[in-house]
């Protein structure tokens, strides 16, 4: 595993990295928004499986691969940005009442969810960059990589978990503001909004 110094420095870097509004952190808040915290937990989950194959990608060297066919890439970001923005359009023409697709609450199936966030993941260059710049220096090459990643994969999942948590619950907070009155037209376009646009974030970043 890491040394202790390693760890001391990598934990605090990371946390601050993770807890920094992002594609994933906006997506957290407008599910946690418009869907509730409990059913966001789908998403997350997908999430974080995404972080996990970008975080071992990066230390195994397959992100050069990515990087030498950026044409894949670049399909995988447009896709993923324009079911996001394909979301937030359905939850904009919602009039009055929670975001629906077809009358059924919108994006609630537990695989809708998580193929959201394990998308968002994976096509977000800015994790990429992250994930190759900051893991390999984190890497000591004189011992076995295997039990070193699974200390460092361990310490981001938890803080992923732990920011993704604090953004749906301010979204939840934001949704019972919200509810007050006849506010959920507003909710709906304010939750879309936000889709809309890290549908747009992911698609030409």
């Amino acid at each position: 595993m890491p040394d202790l110094a390693v760890l001391a420095v990598f934990i605090p870097t990371f946390f601050f990295v993770s807890i920094t509004p992002g594609m994933c952190m906006t997506l957290a808040m407008t599910l946690g928004m418009s869907i509730g915290v409990k059913r966001t937990l789908w998403m997350m989950l997908g999430e974080l499986v995404g972080v996990a194959i970008v975080a071992v990608a990066a230390v195994l060297g397959v992100a050069s691969v990515m990087l030498n066919y950026p044409q894949i890439f670049q399909g995988l970001k447009w896709l993923g940005g324009l079911y996001l923005i394909y979301i937030g359009i359905n939850m904009w023409r919602a009039k009055g009442k929670m975001a629906q697709i077809d009358g059924q609450a919108i994006n609630t199936r537990r695989l809708s969810l998580m193929s959201q966030g394990f998308i968002t993941a994976i096509a977000n260059p800015k994790g990429w960059a992250f994930m190759i710049s900051l893991l390999p220096p984190f890497i000591t090459v004189d011992k076995p990589v295997a039990p070193q990643l699974l200390v460092l994969l361990a310490v981001i999942m938890v803080t992923e978990s732990l920011s993704m948590l604090a953004y749906a619950s301010g979204g939840k907070s934001l949704r019972i503001f919200l509810s007050k009155g006849d506010n959920i037209r507003w909710m709906n376009r304010i939750a879309g909004s936000l889709m809309m646009l890290v549908g747009v974030w992911l698609a030409l970043e």
